[in-house]
């Protein structure tokens, strides 16, 4: 459990880092993105090297599984923007803040960062955070503890459209882990639908 805290209490200060008006506009978000989530997968498979294998178990349905999941999300997050923007003021400008981070660079080149960093989040999130925290507390609590940390770390941008949406996508991968078992199921659906949400088809 200690790993747990330290590395929660790691993902913390490096989300301060990227997503903080402080410190956001002094660091380059996407490589460092893309390092701190290399880090966080890689040393939560280094604390529980035998936990984190039982959770790879994958089978050749875990692929269309996460297609079509990613599908489905990107749907009740198209439906969610344009009923936020319709009923809050302030939804439109959050959302593009968000977008407003794309890198100027190729398409493909921005699906290759969002493919490692969905993937290696799934491994730390789901496959050594809210795994362990069921182990400890079962998997309902769980599921809704390690949600609460993964969206609260994005509360630095002070950006409500990002947290709704880091809450909700926690949720959605949480319960998928915890209904086949593995991590490749979200992890597909976390990698493709970020390709979706930010290169395919973005909505702001």
């Amino acid at each position: 459990m200690r790993g747990v805290v330290v590395l929660c209490g790691l993902a913390a200060v490096l989300w301060f880092v990227m997503f903080s008006p402080i410190t956001a506009g002094h660091v380059p978000f996407w490589p460092i993105m893309t390092a701190c989530a290399l880090l966080l997968a890689a040393a939560g498979s280094c604390v529980d090297p035998v936990g984190m294998w039982r959770v790879f178990g994958v089978r050749w349905w875990h692929v269309p599984v996460g297609i079509l999941a990613a599908a489905v999300l990107y749907v009740v997050f198209w439906v969610g923007h344009s009923l936020s923007v319709w009923l809050f003021a302030f939804a439109d400008d959050q959302v593009r803040a968000v977008y407003a981070r794309r890198p100027d660079t190729s398409g493909w080149g921005l699906a290759a960062l969002l493919v490692c960093i969905g993937s290696c989040e799934e491994i730390f999130w789901r496959g050594f955070v809210q795994r362990r925290l069921a182990q400890r507390w079962g998997p309902c609590v769980g599921l809704t503890a390690a949600t609460a940390v993964y969206a609260l770390v994005h509360i630095w941008s002070g950006n409500l459209m990002l947290l709704a949406a880091a809450g909700i996508c926690g949720l959605f991968w949480g319960a998928m882990l915890m209904r086949f078992g593995s991590v490749w199921p979200g992890l597909v659906s976390h990698a493709l639908w970020d390709v979706m949400i930010f290169v395919l088809w973005p909505l702001g």
